[in-house]
């Protein structure tokens, strides 16, 4: 199947799929007498995992690593727990620094009377924000 048909199929972007393939996270397929490349259905199932991997959150580089273990029948399952667990705690983590933005930006909100007058906190806050970056850099 072309390109276009192998998007469809696995609900990956064509832009990505060449990227995939640039970066070889993805084989690059067989080419026709016309120079199209030519998708097999693997490569549909292995952009349906990678575009799983990829909604869960997991970095190109550990998605190489899950694709290795994909395609080994002998691994143990210890090696993807461990990957997933580590992806779990990262998300944990920025999932605590979006909670504190987020409460940051409400409480700026609180504060800002929202009418005709220009002043409010949250305009405010950038602006120191922003000079005391300025000097720490």
């Amino acid at each position: 199947m072309n390109i276009g048909a192998a998007s469809n199929a696995s609900g990956v972007s064509q832009r990505m799929i060449r990227h995939y393939e640039k970066i070889e996270l993805i084989p690059a397929p067989l080419r026709r007498d016309s120079g199209y490349r030519d998708y097999a259905d693997a490569d549909v199932h292995r952009l349906q995992f990678i575009a799983n991997a990829r909604d869960l959150g997991f970095p190109i580089e550990d998605i190489r690593d899950l694709l290795g273990l994909w395609s080994n029948s002998q691994r143990a399952s210890a090696e993807e727990k461990a990957l997933a667990m580590a992806r779990a705690e990262e998300l944990g983590r920025k999932a605590e620094v979006l909670q504190a933005l987020r409460h940051t930006l409400l409480e700026l909100a609180e504060r800002c009377h929202g009418d005709d007058r220009p002043d409010c906190p949250i305009i405010e806050r950038m602006s120191n924000h922003a000079n005391s970056t300025a000097r720490n850099r």
